[in-house]
């Protein structure tokens, strides 16, 4: 189903009587005091709001554009405008609120399947009823556990073929015992759920089901010592830190770069307007119009009536920039990194500030930009050699026990490369099994400490990617490898060669075509580009995907309700129309959607993507075997992509880009090195 109101609410932006005379930048994230205004107008008309999303409702791209342009003279003022999602009266509105004149543009009630994400102040309301409630009281209780010592995880409940009516908005609760460890996570309370109505805030359902040991704490706690904290502190990561940084208001200018960052309650970091310089041209390009995570899928593979339904929209139900955290200075980033506040609305619309929720710092590894010594030339050796310098925009998400670092990693070749780490603490089930000599049958995962398997999982990270390759209108070729005999499949004997491999360039034409799924077996290099530019050479500039890590799919079936709802993970690319509603690869409305509003159900309406505006879908994933070195804290697993310049410059650019200022003493002699002469 489409998401009719949110298209209706985009032509309000070419039709409003009211202009601000604003001059902030078009892009930047609400203020405190603008979320504060959201507030107070919504609460006039509803006083018994509940406040699920509050975000900028961003002016068209004409508007943007028009206004980072090098015009002569300024563009018109754009009108800032928020977009809010609210629960009243059991029903989902969809509200946008006019900031200067404090009034309310347009009020819609969602009629749609699914419901809004769930708000951090739900999760603590649901989370105190059960410790109440008499029958989880008395389980408690049989189980020799201390009720002080149980912890309370609200988990989604996903969808599973339940009546197309009205449905209830529910959490299920899970249960761990903390006792002896800071590791909660190590200790489930196996068997025992809870559901809770969250509109009404009563629990409806109540299961006590089996009773299995809870995992002991002994070998759980993954905190340092004093002893170990105490060598540590002082200590940074090493780096160039910020030196040659360039941070006014959300714009971020680094060497040939320029770009916009601003945080997103749904999205966490959102990176916009990425323009690299041309030094042939003398010019700024555009590359990236708007970048971010769109959606994380995570279902576990364990069946059983507790862990059925564990099959997350972790963006959609919980919010990626409400799961993000504050960075440690020095620890989580370079402690010379420059940090940047974000803010979100909490349920009752007050606005919530996350200090340092993002990092920019510049970056060198050791590493080699490019590098060529040259010996053919008689009595001399010839050196050159550029350090790798970067610049990283980082940000941490924790939703429950995973961590999700996202990095997005600027070179000065044109390159952007964009990681996400997995760490964190795995999510464990308790059981009977202390030794591997016990299991006669599938567990569902490994068992990795006495009494603990941790479940078998994927993680699919789905990335946003608006790309603008040197302008609007792009389109996206697949330049497939195929094996090839020397004078035909008879081998005519022009060379001694028995075969080699070349390419066939396809430009796709429809939305269809541009699902992929790639594999090894089938090689090839996926491009966007612009067909209406090219190079001196006459080739068509364009910027490719290459994958950093083994490209995983979904290995559910396709009539698997998880899978229906998150059916785009059976490929690893979609290349879709631009439509500026459709952000979300799991729908706007993803807690208990039931996939008839997200990515695969708009790719179905088969739009041209030859020669337009196009929105280019990457998901990165993993099958998580875990394993014994998973726990108690898991070491950082990272995958990831790069977005590398095709033809995009007339040659490489960094012969004339300045190495950017680097104070680290790992570098003190980068600036010498590039250049070296012998002989």
């Amino acid at each position: 189903m489409a998401h009719k109101t949110i298209l209706v609410l985009l032509l309000l932006t070419l039709s409003t009587t009211t202009i601000t005379t604003t001059t902030v930048h078009p892009l930047d994230p609400l203020t405190p005091d603008e979320i504060t205004t959201v507030r107070s107008v919504i609460s006039s008309s509803t006083p018994n709001a509940s406040f699920h999303y509050v975000g900028l409702f961003e002016p068209d791209k004409p508007s943007v554009l028009a206004f980072v342009s090098p015009a002569p003279t300024p563009p018109p003022p754009h009108p800032r405008r928020a977009f809010a999602i609210i629960r009243a009266d059991l029903a989902s509105r969809e509200i946008v609120v006019d900031l200067t004149n404090h009034s309310i543009i347009s009020n819609v009630v969602y009629d749609g399947h699914g419901f809004p994400t769930i708000t951090p102040a739900e999760d603590a309301e649901a989370c105190e009823l059960p410790m109440k409630y008499g029958p989880f009281v008395e389980s408690v209780r049989e189980r020799g556990l201390e009720m002080g010592d149980v912890v309370c995880s609200p988990m989604s409940v996903g969808w599973f073929g339940e009546g197309r009516g009205r449905r209830r908005r529910v959490s299920k609760l899970q249960f761990y015992y903390k006792g002896g460890t800071v590791n909660v996570y190590a200790r489930p309370v196996e068997g025992v759920t809870v559901t809770v109505d969250l509109d009404r805030m009563v629990v409806v359902d109540f299961r006590d089901r089996v009773v299995v040991p809870v995992p002991k704490a002994e070998g759980t706690d993954y905190r340092s010592t004093e002893e170990e904290e105490e060598e540590r502190r002082g200590e940074e990561i090493p780096g160039p830190g910020s030196r040659g940084i360039s941070i006014e208001g959300h714009v971020v200018r680094w060497a040939n770069w320029d770009f916009h960052v601003s945080f997103d309650a749904r999205a966490g970091l959102v990176l916009s307007l990425a323009s690299v310089a041309d030094p042939e041209r003398d010019e700024s390009r555009l590359v990236l119009y708007k970048g971010h995570v769109s959606e994380l899928f995570v279902p576990y593979m364990d069946p059983s009536e507790e862990w059925y339904y564990r099959t997350y929209l972790d963006a959609g139900e919980w919010g990626f920039g409400v799961s993000a955290l504050p960075l440690k200075p020095g620890a989580d980033c370079p402690a010379r990194a420059r940090f940047m506040d974000g803010f979100y609305a909490r349920r009752d619309g007050m606005p919530v500030r996350v200090e340092k929720v993002f990092c920019v710092f510049q970056r060198y590894a050791g590493d080699v930009s490019w590098r060529h010594t040259e010996i053919l030339i008689p009595g001399r050796v010839i050196r050159e050699v550029r350090p790798e310098v970067s610049l990283v925009v980082r940000s941490v998400a924790t939703v429950g026990n995973y961590d999700y670092i996202v990095d997005y990693e600027f070179m000065q070749s044109g390159t952007i490369k964009v990681q996400v780490g997995l760490t964190g603490i795995l999510e464990v089930k308790a059981s009977e099994h202390t030794h591997t000599n016990q299991i006669s049958q599938d567990i569902h995962g490994t068992l990795i400490a006495e009494n603990t398997i941790a479940t078998y999982h994927d993680h699919f990270i789905t990335y946003y990617l608006d790309l603008d390759i040197d302008g609007r209108r792009n389109s996206f070729v697949k330049a497939k490898m195929k094996t090839v005999r020397p004078g035909g499949d008879n081998n005519d004997g022009s060379s001694p060669r028995k075969s080699y491999w070349t390419i066939e360039r396809e430009t796709v034409k429809t939305e269809v075509e541009g699902m992929v799924s790639m594999s090894p077996a089938e090689p090839s290099e996926l491009m966007l580009v612009n067909p209406n530019k090219k190079t001196r050479m006459g080739n068509v500039v364009g910027y490719r995907l290459i994958p950093k890590s083994a490209p995983a799919i979904s290995l559910l079936s396709d009539d698997d309700y998880p899978q229906i709802r998150a059916g785009w993970t059976k490929n690893q690319v979609w290349v879709t129309a631009y439509d500026p509603s459709q952000r979300w690869a799991g729908g706007m409305y993803a807690d208990q959607s039931q996939g008839d509003d997200n990515l695969v159900a708009w790719s179905r309406r088969n739009r041209s993507i030859e020669n337009t505006d196009i929105v280019l879908w990457y998901t990165v994933g993993f099958h998580h075997i875990p394993c014994q070195e998973d726990f108690p804290v898991m070491p950082t697993l990272n995958g990831g992509f790069e977005l590398r310049q095709t033809n995009f410059f007339e040659r490489n650019i960094l012969l004339k880009t300045p190495l950017p200022s680097i104070e680290s003493d790992s570098c003190l002699s980068c600036r010498q090195s590039h250049n070296i002469i012998t002989g």
